[in-house]
């Protein structure tokens, strides 16, 4: 017996964190950029569930962070279903590149944020004790949606290294952008910081540091709303599964916030 299912307009929000016109929304964007290779009526194995149904899967596991043996009773389909349809639609839930680059008087923010996985292939003890990864988010400073997902790479980079490695930086362009004072050499706008033997800064330098915070500040707030998807507080995928996960929640996160 299947328990979830998007029939149940009810229960979309709840588990996925999107209203359900949203919800249409995302599956309308996968179903055109999977194309072919998710129609039922391609050949090979049949699909366990509707196109519908398989999004809200997806868009449940990454809201949840439920396990797979978790998730099949309540979608009525097997744990090796579940899997499949995990990896194959997880690619098509990402947030996909703008086609545009960014104007030079654009400005976006940059932050790195760690995202504790299992798989330290891609994962170092980090800050927070545990083996994470370093994932760079770029969010546009006037409406606050993502930008770009850097590529991850592992926990105990800074993140001047991570905002050039991760691609993150090639992305931004010749945006404006501004960071935190780890950003140094980037070319990112960063806080004023006391030179050496300087007690104080001159009051004009702490009110642009005041300024800067309170801007910079829009990407703690980002990040606390993906995080509310808590496949990014512990992440099980493996490989590409820590990119996917945190792409298509920031696909999501901006189909909530537009």
């Amino acid at each position: 017996m299947q328990v979830l299912s998007a029939e149940r307009r009810d229960v979309i929000e709840v588990f996925t964190g999107l209203a359900p016109a949203r919800f249409r929304r995302l599956v309308a964007a996968v179903e055109k950029a999977g194309g072919a290779e998710l129609t039922e009526s391609r050949p090979g194995r049949p699909w366990s569930l509707p196109l519908v149904d398989r999004v809200l899967l997806v868009a449940v596991y990454y809201r949840t962070n439920l396990t797979m043996r978790q998730l099949a009773p309540l979608f009525g389909i097997s744990v090796a279903a579940v899997g499949r349809i995990i990896d194959r639609h997880a690619p098509w839930l990402a947030l996909q590149p703008l086609r545009r680059r960014p104007k030079r008087d654009e400005v976006l923010i940059v932050d790195g944020t760690l995202v504790p996985t299992r798989d330290r292939a891609v994962a170092a003890p980090s800050k927070n004790y545990r083996y994470s990864t370093n994932l760079q988010v770029v969010i546009q400073a006037d409406t606050r949606l993502v930008f770009t997902v850097g590529d991850p790479l592992p926990g105990n980079r800074n993140d001047c290294t991570a905002f050039h490695a991760s691609g993150a930086e090639a992305a931004c362009g010749e945006a404006m952008v501004v960071a935190d004072g780890g950003y140094q050499c980037t070319g990112a706008i960063i806080p004023h910081r006391r030179r050496a033997g300087q007690e104080h800064l001159p009051d004009w330098k702490e009110e642009h540091n005041a300024s800067h915070r309170r801007v910079r500040a829009r990407v703690e707030h980002v990040f606390a709303q993906m995080k509310t998807w808590k496949i990014l507080r512990d992440c099980r995928r493996r490989d590409n599964g820590v990119y996917w996960a945190a792409t298509g929640i920031a696909h999501m996160h901006n189909l909530a916030h537009s």
